[in-house]
């Protein structure tokens, strides 16, 4: 009997083709990620495939040799939730497969009890993910090489007071990531001045957002915000397509699901042209890719047939800076590892890193990011125009209407 081709499916024959190759005395590392619903399993895919080609980079270059140890975070979750299961799935990394760090942690409702339960155990742990809070609290063992959500507002705001948007219909579901960015941004817009009316909804049983979609239409908006997630991003979007609201309306989305250029057009329809979202600076296009930048990309395209979105890059980037700490540690064990991470200056695609403890990023060396618009209907990521800030535009930002 054949396995069902699933995202865990593959994902997990990545893992297992990737440890084949792994010599002696490899040092394992965790990747505790979403590979089934409830959470989201394609971001899960992505990492480990960034996580299989860091190990790659890392034997390829002689710097470290490390095997995988993949965890479905989600796997206890329908019966127990996604927090539990997650925390479930650290513990047994730590406790029973005996990884000197983890990476792949995606979710921000499963991140901040899985980061706690690591510091307690001593597991160097690096999330994939912008939780506004959670390198503030000053773990020792937590590090973050993405952009949070009080990294990417301002810019949002300050772009959208340029424009002359500033009347704000926000709808958002009530995982951690909705709640954090609409009530950071509704914050931020207030006090530019903004007018704003915002909206929630439970993100787990919501089908039918049309009453929230109606009062938005009514008070007629400049901009609609989607902070909507895995599933509900899209629900959002074609229930206000049915309302008249799109496409005449302008509509930036706080999570980049747009950068998965081919889904997005397959699932938004002609009704997303114009959509605006946050992006890491890191394109096809762009020149400031170092070799080990390089490499991966390449690699990317070759194994898969695509540029690498960004979930696929942090994971590779996490990855071979855990390799890198470990080729200068004292020992393969967690905390000569988080000695290593403190004091080390690591090699990666946009330049070296390091983690600093200061009190804006704490073990948190965030990328530069920019505002991205489709201006046609069917373009790929590398063809959008990146609208804001100056100093990375390539084009102007184009209305709806």
């Amino acid at each position: 009997m054949s396995t069902p081709d699933t995202n865990e499916s593959r994902a997990r024959a990545l893992v297992d083709a990737v440890n084949a190759a792994a010599g002696a005395g490899s040092a394992p590392v965790g990747v505790l990620t979403p590979l089934t619903g409830p959470g989201d399993p394609v971001a899960g895919e992505l990492i480990v495939r960034g996580a299989c080609l860091g190990v790659e980079y890392l034997r390829a270059n002689g710097i470290a040799d490390l095997t995988l140890v993949v965890q479905n975070d989600q796997y206890s979750a329908a019966e127990e939730g996604m927090q539990r299961s997650a925390v479930a799935g650290l513990a047994k990394l730590a406790m029973v497969d005996e990884v000197v760090a983890v990476v792949g942690q995606w979710h921000l409702r499963t991140a901040e009890h899985v980061t706690k339960t690591a510091e307690l155990l001593g597991v160097p742990i690096f999330v994939e993910n912008g939780h506004n809070t959670i390198t503030a609290r000053q773990r020792r063992t937590l590090f973050r090489t993405y952009f949070s959500i009080a990294d990417r507002v301002p810019m949002i705001v300050d772009f959208l007071a340029e424009q002359k948007l500033t009347r704000l219909g926000i709808i958002a579901p009530d995982t951690v990531f909705g709640a954090t960015m609409a009530g950071t941004l509704q914050a931020v817009a207030t006090a530019a001045g903004f007018e704003i009316l915002r909206l929630d909804f439970p993100q787990e049983t919501t089908t039918d957002v049309r009453d929230e979609l109606r009062q938005i239409k009514a008070f007629q908006p400049d901009v609609l915000i989607n902070c909507g997630v895995v599933r509900t991003n899209y629900m959002v979007i074609e229930q206000a397509t049915e309302l008249g609201i799109l496409p005449d309306t302008q509509m930036l989305v706080m999570f980049p699901f747009p950068m998965r250029s081919e889904d997005y057009w397959k699932l938004a329809g002609a009704a997303g042209n114009h959509v605006v979202w946050p992006a890491t600076a890191y394109r096809p296009s762009w020149q400031g890719l170092t070799p080990i930048g390089q490499w991966f990309t390449q690699a990317y395209l070759d194994a898969y047939g695509s540029f690498p979105p960004d979930n696929a890059l942090n994971a590779f980037t996490d990855i071979t800076v855990i390799g890198q700490a470990l080729a200068s540690s004292a020992a393969a064990e967690p905390e000569a590892l988080v000695q290593s991470l403190e004091h080390g200056t690591f090699d990666t695609w946009r330049g070296p890193v390091s983690f600093e403890r200061g009190p804006e990023h704490w073990h948190h060396s965030p990328p530069q990011f920019m505002l991205m618009q489709y201006q046609q209907v069917g373009q790929g990521f590398d063809d959008a125009t990146v609208i804001y800030p100056e100093d990375v535009r390539t084009g102007d930002y184009v209305g709806p209407r």
